[in-house]
Formats: structure tokens, sequence, C-alpha cells
């Protein structure tokens, strides 16, 4: 039935194994993905939506090294808003509304026109393994399929448990059964497991509710878009709305907590902390009389609503009563309940910085497996471990990005330097250099990495490269151009910023926090380099950025630099921490744990002091 053997097999189809497909197919790596349901590949379990806060510069990233999440997202959005536009430019965060149906199969009908890859629909129950190295997987079926590499994304499936109030049944996600096997098999080799919990809200007829009440949500009105390629850009767009509970709908939710499985103490995992479900919300802020609902159409045509902000597992009868006493929700029918779905997860700490577990060579783990919370933190993994088992198989140096260079860097160093006991979920802050890091630059880090990766085709590095050479000779511009002063006293007053009283270069009163790119492009010289070099605002927006935040980004490369400093020096890894007397006990336990791959690893790991530091600076003649 198969191949005699694959380069790579890919288990799961959701998002970070849509994404491991592709990369690892894409690079020449002849892949197998094999999933439970073909009908289900790239499924947005959750929300119908890509990007947010720090998750919207992911798929930026993502789709700067060659990914498909970005370009899936444009195809199929009805929505799209830049949030945080009030902030600085290293807090926008780019967000889409999708058709979940249209969304879905966009990933099907790319990865079936992606050579060197295949699909097979099947659970794999287990691993092939040989002298401590994977060497395929064995199916539900019995059928032992062959590989040089396997890369897990389980998701929610691995003995997913679904509850609702006192019920519970055995289910990866809604009328879906769950996947036995793997977590038992990894145990007995020597992996440490744990169990997490995730939820979701109730899916409502769009028809049996009053939008009128409800205030409406409308897009950007000049949408962008996440690929850098030539993607559609939304002519059109669907409004969502907002509402709010209230103390009555707290009360009828209270109701039925003695039956909630999070209170009654059938759910004893961890759950998401920065997603609760609406009865820790109103538990948690109990002071709080009303809390957000947005109300959310899963698509273009369809009259699904997703109602986001009420995710539950209390019993189906609670979530009904309360969810009718919710304003504009009075008539409401439901599609299904809200559940919430306890999964087996592996501690990343068992993860070298490629994804590639350190107990069985070949074999790498992505997406919730690893204790993460997200389609974008999922979809990255994915990415990341298709491309390092496609160079591991194949003899080449892996691929690892610095917390420096992506929010990717910045996920997997989290993860395997200091695990994680809760669901993780990307933010800005988790980021020290966000100001380099940020949504508009994800082709100018990133793309030529790619490029190197084979991953990135000729056309996508020369668009790159002119927008960077544009932006560059831009911002010269302004460095070189003077201005007259009584050309710019008007700009200055309008914005109540100080005049000026003789003529100076253009960077100078640019770089002012209230002057903008649309105050400067009503002085004839730069509207006349604009037309005449025919700027694009992509160009338009990076020059601006470089201007009024260049003292800012040049001192985070600076700290950038005094970290690759320490990145380069490299621990052995059969490095023995015992013999070390001098490192305190905790840093000994941590270090021999964890094994980190450079100094720079070793000092974010909890535990390990600057001096626990300094102490394997000399041992390492440093």
């Amino acid at each position: 039935m198969f191949d005699k053997e694959y380069d790579i097999i890919v288990v799961g189809g959701g998002h970070a194994g849509a994404e491991a497909t592709a990369a690892a197919a894409n690079m020449g790596s002849k892949t197998l993905l094999v999933t439970m349901n073909l009908q289900t590949i790239g499924q947005m379990s959750c929300n119908p939506a890509m990007g947010g806060i720090a998750k919207g510069q992911i798929v930026r990233e993502i789709d700067a090294l060659g990914g498909y999440s970005g370009i899936v997202t444009d195809r199929s959005a009805i929505q799209f808003k830049m949030l945080n536009k009030s902030k600085g430019p290293a807090m926008w965060s780019p967000r889409a509304q999708n058709d979940r149906m249209r969304f879905a199969e966009e990933w099907r009908l790319m990865l079936e026109q992606t050579e060197n890859v295949d699909f097979y629909q099947e659970m794999v129950a287990g691993l092939l393994v040989a002298k401590g190295k994977v060497v395929g997987v064995r199916t539900s079926l019995g059928l032992d399929i062959h590989s040089k590499a396997v890369v897990l994304t389980n998701g929610t499936f691995l003995n997913g448990l679904i509850h609702i109030g006192e019920k519970q049944f055995g289910g990866g996600r809604a009328g879906e059964r769950a996947a036995t096997g793997i977590t038992e098999q990894l145990v007995d080799i020597g992996f440490d497991s744990g169990r997490m919990k995730t939820g979701t809200p109730p899916r409502v007829d769009g028809r049996s509710l009053n939008y009128d009440v409800m205030i409406p949500q409308p897009g950007d009105s000049n949408p962008e878009k996440f690929s850098y390629l030539d993607t559609p850009l939304l002519q059109n767009q669907r409004d969502c709305h907002m509402t709010h509970t209230s103390k009555e709908v707290h009360e009828l939710l209270r109701e039925g907590f003695d039956r909630s499985p999070m209170f009654n103490g059938r759910i004893k995992s961890i759950g998401p902390r920065y997603c609760p479900s609406i009865e820790d919300k109103i538990h948690r802020f109990a002071d709080k009389d009303a809390h957000q609902i947005f109300v959310e159409p899963e698509g273009w045509n369809t009259v699904e609503v997703y109602v986001n902000g009420f995710s539950t597992s209390l019993p189906e009868d609670v979530q009904f009563k309360a969810l009718r006493s919710v304003k504009g929700f009075e008539k409401v029918k439901f599609f299904r309940p809200g559940y919430a779905i306890e999964y087996d997860y592996f501690p990343p700490t068992q993860l070298k910085n490629t994804l590639e577990t350190k107990l069985i060579n070949n074999l790498y783990f992505a997406g919730q497996i690893n204790g993460t919370t997200g389609y974008e933190e999922a979809a990255s993994q994915g990415l990341m471990a298709g491309i390092n088992a496609h160079l591991k198989i194949w003899e080449k140096d892996p691929f690892v990005l610095n917390r420096d260079e992506a929010y990717i860097g910045v996920l997997i160093d989290d993860l395997i330097t200091k695990g994680t006991e809760e669901p993780y979920r990307m933010f800005t802050s988790r980021a020290e250099y966000r100001t380099l890091l940020r949504q508009d630059n994800a082709d100018l880090r990133l793309t030529p990495k790619g490029y190197e990766l084979g991953l990135v085709s000729d056309e996508r590095l020369r668009r790159m490269e002119d927008k960077e050479l544009q932006s560059k000779k831009f911002v010269d511009f302004f460095k070189q151009t003077s201005y007259q002063k009584e050309d710019i006293n008007p700009i200055l007053e309008e914005v109540g910023s100080s005049t000026v009283t003789q003529s100076d270069k253009m960077f100078k009163v640019f770089a002012r926090p209230k002057v903008t790119m649309n105050h400067m492009l009503r002085l004839e010289k730069v509207a006349d380099y604009v037309q005449a070099n025919k700027l694009g605002t992509e160009v338009l927006e990076q020059a601006e950025i470089q201007v009024k935040y260049s003292g800012y980004i040049e001192k985070e490369k600076q700290n950038a630099d005094k970290l690759h400093r320490l990145e380069a020096v490299k621990i052995p890894e059969n490095f023995d921490y015992k013999k070390i007397k001098s490192l305190s006990y905790e840093a000994r336990e941590k270090l021999e744990s964890i094994r980190p791959a450079t100094i720079s690893q070793a000092s974010r790991i909890s535990g390990v002091s600057p001096s626990d530091i300094s102490v394997l600076l000399i041992f390492l003649g440093r």
C-alpha cells in the first residue's frame, strides 16, 4: 500500500501537521501525512480567526519563511483588523476572521497541489523504534509504515476526554474519536507526560439572534492582509458584533456550578490562563457584573455563529438558559453546546531546540502535544519541526531561530528552556526584542533564511529585497534632504509641536512624535520622490518606522549582540554538570535535566543564577 520507506511521516492534520507536511515536502522530502480524518485537515477547532496580539506576528513570520498559513488565511478571510494601532509599531498585530469551511478547504487543496505529499486516513496507534531511533509508525489496523523521521502533531487527541456538565466521553474534538496508544508507548520508553485542558463555546444559529441590540464590530476601512505575496485584498467584509453578560446571566451560570466538571473535581488538569471559561471568569472576577461577548460569523454564507467569550463546560441546559439571558440572544437556537476537553501532552523540556526529542532520535513534537494553545503557535512549531526533520535526515545543519530573530524563536526557546505547566500562548510581552520583531518586517528578517532553506522562491526574495532597498533609500532621502521652514511650520502648528526658526534635514522633524508620513507627504519634495519612485504603502510604513524608532531599534540590536556572544558559547551534549561542585544543587539538577545547548540558553533556565553561569564559563575555558 505504501512506498518502501518515506523520508518523513507527519501524524495529525491540524495546523502544526499541515505546516510540517508542507515544509518537509517543499524542501524535497517524500512526506506522508497520516490523519484520522482527511476532511478536517487545517480545521479551526475553536474560533474562526487567525492572528491577534503577537499571534499575528507569528503568521507573518510563517509566511516570510515560505509556510502556507498566511496564504490560506488571506484566501478565506471575511474580515481584517490591525490591532493596537494606537500603540507603537512593536504592538501592531494583524487579525483576520475566516470562513471556517473555506479555510480547511484551502489547506487541503494547497497540500494536494504540493509535490512529494501523500495522504493516508487512519489512526496512528504507535511508533516503530529501533536502537533509540524512530523508523516509522504502526496504525490501528496494524499496518507498519516506515520512514526516516516522524513528526507528532496530535493536538488534543491523545487520550482526549470531552466534558459537558456531568457527562464525559472520549474524543479528540466534537464528533471525532480520541487517539490511543502513543502516550502509553512513549511513557514506557521514559517520557514524562501530563494532562492539560482547553474549552470551546457553544455554536449557535445566527438567524435566531437579534443583532439590532448588539454593537457592530466592523473590520478596518483599508484592510491589509497576512501574506507578502499577491494574495487577494478584502473588498467586502462581514461585521462581528459585541454584547455583554449581566448579573442575571452570572446567577444563572452559578446555579450549575455544582454540576460543573471544573468545580466538582472531574477536571483535574490546568486550562489556558488567558482564555478562561465563562464560569472561571465569573468565579475569579466575582466583582465584575459583565463580561464581553463577541459574536463571530463562521463564514460568508453559513448561519453558524461562534460565541467568543462564552467558553464553557457547564451542563447544556445551564448553558442554554444563561445564554438566552444575554442581550440579543433571547431566542437563541443551539447548533451544539460548549465543552471542555482534557488531553495528554509532553513537557517540552524533553525537546532539543530543533523540536527533536532527546530520548528518541529523528522523532519531533509540534503543537499542543508540547503544551501550547493556539493555531498560530502550533503552525509555527509544525513549520520548524518539518524543516528540521528534513535537515536531519539529509545530514544538514539544523535551523534554529534566536530570540531576537523571530517570535517563533521566543516560543520554542521558552518551551524547551522553561517548560510549561499550563497551555502556553504567545504575547508581545514574552519577547524582550519586540521592537525588532514587528509584523511589518517579518519578511526582511526571515525571507532570506527561507530562501536558503529552499522554501522561498526567487520572486518572493526579489520582492523583499526591493522593499528593503526602497525603504533604505527613502530613509536616506529624509536624512539628506532639507525642508523649508515656511513649508514645515504650518504642519508643526497643526499638530501642536514647536515651530522651527531655520531649515534643517527632514529626518529630524519627521522623528517628532506627532508628525506622520501623511504630514510629510504634504511637502512637495517628499510627494515628488514617492511618485517618481512609485513607492507602495509597505515602503512608506517601513520608512516611517525606521525614522521614528531608529534609536530604540539600535539599542535593541546592541542588546541582541550581547546575547549572541553567549549563544556562541556551546555546551557539549555530554557535559557532566555533577562534577562541578561549585554549581548550586538546583542549578546542577536543572542543567542535567534540560541540557541546554548554549550558555545563553542555560542563563534563561529558572533556578540557574548569574554566579552559576560564571562557573560554567570558567569550566568551558571562557
